[in-house]
């Protein structure tokens, strides 16, 4: 500043010596009233150059806080797109699946006529009446067996912890992810039901509904207290059964013979047992499944035997072997580690459990 003002003086100074060299018939006085103004103008300068510079401090100031004001509306715009997509993006998901595998398809019956004739008649699955079916739990006589109903009940666990994930990476923080998760799994398959009601084949199943909302809360407990979730895991084990290969059933979610549901008490999550290079691996299963309920070979031909089987034995904790072997030397965790942590996480490989098998 000192140095602006001293160069402007000078200029001055030698200005006021050219006019008075080229003026000399100039009084003497108007060369005074002209250095009084030069200083005057000197320091007019010097107030407007530090009056720039305060606004200049002023607006550096206020543009970091524009600035994360425009980002905030960035990322508040960004994670609204996000939250829509994945609440549009599933329920258009689950839709689709349905209309095409459940809600358009016709139903066949078989159909024995009084001489003896089984023919089979096709009926529209759609109907424009509301129907309410009483399926039962996990009795004997149930249609599934009770395997279908704790598939409900993993579906929506399933589908509340992996939204749950997914709501995060759309920008919220995981009280409000695992709040959104749960709404939507809830609300999508609340409306799965109704639209069964509106079918020949399924119908409105009251237990269907309760089980899929167990699932949705299990789920939100597993959220809330993640140490429960370091110790416990609810798991879908599966190997296409002997029924299934005899009527060329291909589709695991209707294979409900070769389904087997369980709970993983694992060693790694207890600190007791994490610390030994043994038990860390291991983990106590407990299971449920039925067996001989679905498929079937028809409705009029020889039945398969059934069964109501609880299992209880050993599984291995195979995302706990990888951790320690493949992915040891990992400063960070990489995308695939994160994929078959929770690929496993949910899946029971066959080949990595060792039941007891108890008939109920």
């Amino acid at each position: 500043m000192r140095f602006l003002t001293h160069t402007v003086f000078t200029v001055s100074l030698f200005a006021v010596s050219l006019n008075v060299i080229a003026n000399e018939v100039e009084p003497i006085t108007n060369s005074t009233t002209l250095i009084s103004s030069t200083f005057e103008q000197a320091a007019q300068t010097d107030t407007d150059k530090a009056n720039k510079e305060k606004i200049s401090e002023n607006q550096a100031v206020a543009m970091p806080s524009l600035k994360e004001e425009s980002a905030s509306i960035f990322d508040s715009k960004k994670r609204d797109f996000r939250t829509k997509m994945l609440i549009g993006g599933y329920t258009a998901a689950v839709a689709l699946y349905g209309f095409s595998s459940w809600w358009t398809k016709d139903v066949e019956r078989h159909v024995m006529l009084d001489d003896g004739t089984i023919v089979t008649e096709t009926f529209k699955n759609r109907t424009s009446n509301f129907f309410v079916r009483n399926e039962g739990w996990f009795d004997e006589d149930s249609p599934n067996g009770g395997a279908d109903k704790l598939g409900h009940a993993f579906s929506s666990y399933l589908s509340t912890r992996l939204m749950t994930r997914s709501f995060e990476w759309a920008g919220h923080n995981r009280e409000t992810a695992t709040e959104l998760a749960a709404i939507t799994a809830a609300s999508v398959m609340v409306g799965v039901e109704i639209f069964d009601g509106f079918t020949r084949e399924y119908g409105f199943s009251k237990e269907d509904l309760i089980m899929n909302l167990a699932g949705v809360g299990t789920g939100i407990l597993m959220e809330k207290y993640p140490q429960l979730d370091d110790v416990i895991d609810i798991r879908f084990h599966y190997w296409r059964s002997d029924n299934a290969k005899e009527v060329g059933e291909t589709d695991p979610i209707s294979d409900y013979s070769g389904q087997t549901y369980l709970v993983a008490i694992k060693g790694s999550g207890i600190p007791a047992l994490k610390n030994n290079w043994f038990t860390r691996y291991l983990e106590l299963a407990v299971g449920y499944g039925s067996r001989g309920y679905q498929p079937t070979r028809g409705q009029f031909a020889e039945p398969f035997p059934k069964e109501r089987n609880l299992y209880v034995g050993l599984s291995l904790n195979l995302s706990q072997v990888l951790n320690d072997t493949w992915f040891k030397d990992n400063t960070e965790k990489t995308l695939t580690q994160d994929i078959m942590e929770n690929t496993l996480e949910y899946l029971q490989l066959p080949g990595t459990v060792a039941f007891y098998k108890i008939h109920l």
